[in-house]
């Protein structure tokens, strides 16, 4: 599965008690691009998918999808304030390689779809 820190729960938690709506959750995934072939996705959703595995973080409902799941199983995030600005980090044990800003990784079996990084 996944982890996250206290850190990060109560950021997501800030930004969807923004959205004015209960029925919202963060969905967790992946997709083909970025520089080293996958990017993650963290998004708000407020639909769940047949084979999504539901996640509760004390109160903080996360989906992650089947496909998704391969290549995200053990991932950690958190939250680091920096500065004036702050943002999450995603530790992966599944990936063998990322980029530099840590957004984009490959994993041993699928390398996806690497885009060109300017």
């Amino acid at each position: 599965m996944i982890e996250m820190s206290d850190t990060a729960i109560t950021k997501i938690k800030e930004l969807l008690a923004d959205e004015e709506n209960d029925q919202l959750f963060l969905r967790v995934g992946v997709r083909e691009g970025g520089c080293s072939g996958f990017s993650y996705v963290m998004g708000v959703d407020d639909a769940q998918h047949d084979g999504d595995t539901i996640l509760d973080f004390h109160g903080l409902t996360v989906a992650v999808g089947q496909d998704d799941l391969k290549y995200i199983n053990g991932l950690k995030i958190d939250y680091k304030d920096s500065g004036m600005s702050g943002g999450f980090t995603m530790e992966n044990p599944n990936a063998i390689a990322t980029c530099g800003c840590g957004s984009s990784f490959r994993t041993r079996q699928d390398a996806g779809k690497a885009e060109v990084c300017e």
